[in-house]
């Protein structure tokens, strides 16, 4: 089985490449393996509280990131596909990169990324700039990623790209 990770930071369109690699793929999300764990949690108050507070963040990720790894390690376990991917937002901040083949990256600028967070989550835009360096930034992601999709135009446009990854990947399968 060939293991991919899709990742990207913030609000690039991790999952709409999700959704077209899914026509065709198993595709898992650690964001929902992450909810289940979480269980009815008012996210949006639990985020304002981590991203407000950086110890009570690093308990949450204590507590969640082993349950994620498990789970997706199961995943490898019982998932009978040839290539499985797994979206990960935090793949390289958690250090699951090393738990897959290829990586994945989905690229889209910052002031595209902003806009796209401040719109989709009703945050200010401190609120999203907050999030947004949270995270490792992209080039540095870049670097370690063996593919990477833009998403700066179309949708049509980030399909093509996938689409293309998707063809190159059917040589190795």
């Amino acid at each position: 089985m060939l293991k991919i990770a899709i990742t990207g930071n913030i609000a690039a369109g991790k999952s709409e490449v999700e959704k077209i690699l899914a026509e065709e793929f198993p595709v898992y999300d650690a964001d929902k393996i992450a909810h289940k764990f979480l269980g009815n949690v008012d996210r949006k108050a639990l985020g304002e509280k981590v991203f407000a507070d950086p110890v009570a963040r690093k308990k949450l990720e204590e507590f969640i990131h082993p349950k994620v790894k498990d789970e997706i390690l199961r995943i490898f376990d019982t998932e009978d596909a040839k290539v499985v991917f797994v979206s990960i937002p935090l793949l390289f901040e958690t250090g699951f990169d090393k738990l897959f083949d290829k990586i994945l990256f989905v690229q889209s600028d910052d002031e595209i990324r902003l806009e796209h967070l401040m719109k989709r989550n009703n945050f200010t835009r401190e609120q999203a700039k907050a999030r947004m360096n949270s995270q490792m930034p992209q080039q540095e992601k870049i670097k370690k990623s063996d593919y990477v999709v833009y998403n700066n135009s179309t949708l049509e446009n980030l399909r093509e790209q996938v689409l293309v990854f998707v063809r190159e990947l059917h040589r190795f399968i």
